[in-house]
């Protein structure tokens, strides 16, 4: 599929800016992507023009815009040319970026990976390491720095569920190439030139295939439960298995997605119950009504008793979503707000801004899970609140997700209590994925 960029002066009126020559506003969105729009927005309106890494296209901003791209009932946007700028030369054909019938196909012979059994073995394993994790917090409390232990956590819990194995000795380079491939999807420089960030990215994920590629023949002979295992035993509708580069593929992306966004959120989620202790009060005490002993496994049958818990978590993501924006490329002329927008733009709308718009969101900045209890959700339109994307691309993992956070958030608060020194707030890199700026400091407290 191909579609040619219309020329700057096809967008030249819709308002916004040019930025910088060559690099456009990058910088200006990478170093403050809320404020930059909201500021273009209040200035321009909810569409407007920006320059990003190199291409002029169009932002569309707010609950219409995302419900229009994320749900696409006319089969107007490319997935495939709008992530394939970003991801094709580190995560190339991911579910993420496939569209269409091809989309379809791909998602439905991943998608018995996260039905109700495998999810159910899935959280036995994430119980136990997620409990391990907390045990070594436990025994070492006072000051920590979050975010890497966060790291180094969700990717063995991603391993241990989806590949069925500790990664041993080759974590630390595993982490690492996945770190650097995340990184280059929004590096300045597109190219992999010797010493840039676009160049590590391409060797991290020479290092991901080469480790994944080579277990494919033995996991297509065993009989495992995990999903690289499920997944190296998937076939076509034609029942032809799928290509070891197809395989290979899939999982280089489903680990980073289950590892980095993970990451993200459940730190966002700590951040937000260290700085809003009342909230973390509350959900101790929903914890203890489970009856649980603090080394018994978490039931699957009982995670939907954790409401409040979800709430919370559901208020980590629309404050600090996983994904900010997302990118899409029109495949033929639309109209949208009043602007005619022609075939082969590049099309972004921001999760980022939608879920801070006070207009939706009264006091948007304030934690309050209460924004997701049944009486404010039957209010509130679906595009309003998209940290998981939407339509036929939304997050096949969201439950997974869940799950997870459920199940971290059980064992941390019925063992510590977390909380930040005085007057401590941490800056957030929002870009590509998020992240505190400093690690985030924290001050662990153990519970008797």
């Amino acid at each position: 599929m191909k579609v040619v960029p219309p020329p700057r002066r096809a967008l030249a009126h819709i308002p916004g800016s040019n930025g910088l020559p060559l690099i456009g506003s990058t910088l200006q969105v990478l170093a403050d992507p809320k404020g930059y729009y909201e500021a273009l927005a209040a200035r321009h309106g909810l569409v407007m023009r920006v320059n990003i890494l190199g291409e002029t296209g169009v932002q569309l901003l707010g609950p219409e815009a995302n419900e229009l791209v994320l749900f696409d009932q006319q089969r107007l946007f490319s997935a495939q040319l709008g992530w394939g700028r970003f991801l094709d030369r580190v995560f190339p054909r991911g579910l993420l970026t496939l569209d269409f019938e091809e989309h379809r196909l791909q998602r439905r012979a991943l998608a018995v990976a996260f039905k109700a059994g495998p999810l159910r073995a899935y959280l036995a394993t994430l119980d136990a390491g997620i409990a391990a994790a907390v045990a070594r917090w436990r025994a070492t409390p006072g000051p920590m720095t979050l975010y890497p232990e966060m790291k180094r956590l969700t990717l063995d819990l991603a391993a241990r569920s989806f590949l069925g194995a500790d990664i041993g000795p080759e974590m630390e380079g595993i982490r690492s190439a996945f770190a650097d491939m995340v990184a280059a999807t929004v590096a300045p420089i597109r190219r992999p030139l010797p010493g840039t960030q676009m160049r590590r990215g391409v060797q991290g994920r020479t290092r991901i295939v080469a480790y994944l590629a080579q277990q494919v023949p033995s996991r297509r002979m065993s009989d495992g439960s995990d999903l690289f295992t499920q997944l190296c035993h998937t076939t076509t509708e034609d029942g032809v298995p799928l290509p070891t580069q197809a395989v290979v593929d899939h999982m280089s992306f489903l680990m980073m997605a289950a590892h980095d966004t993970l990451t993200s959120s459940l730190t966002a989620f700590v951040w937000l119950l260290a700085t809003n202790p009342r909230w973390q009060v509350r959900l101790r005490d929903e914890i203890a009504g489970l009856g649980l002993q603090a080394d018994e496994p978490l039931p699957f049958d009982r995670l939907d008793e954790l409401r409040l818990t979800g709430m919370a978590f559901e208020e980590a993501l629309r404050i600090i979503p996983p994904v900010p924006a997302v990118p899409r490329r029109a495949l033929r002329d639309f109209e949208f707000g009043g602007y005619h927008i022609p075939a082969g733009t590049s099309i972004g709308i921001n999760p980022l801004f939608t879920h801070h718009m006070p207009g939706l969101w009264p006091d948007p900045d304030r934690f309050d899970p209460d924004r997701f209890n049944e009486t404010a959700r039957a209010g509130r339109r679906r595009g309003a609140y998209v940290p998981f994307g939407g339509g036929a691309h939304m997050c096949l993992g969201l439950n997974f997700a869940m799950m997870q956070a459920k199940c971290f958030a059980r064992h941390l608060l019925q063992n510590l209590s977390v909380g930040v020194a005085p007057g401590y707030v941490t800056a957030w890199r929002m870009w590509p994925i998020p992240q505190p700026k400093d690690g985030m400091q924290l001050h662990l407290v153990r519970i008797d």
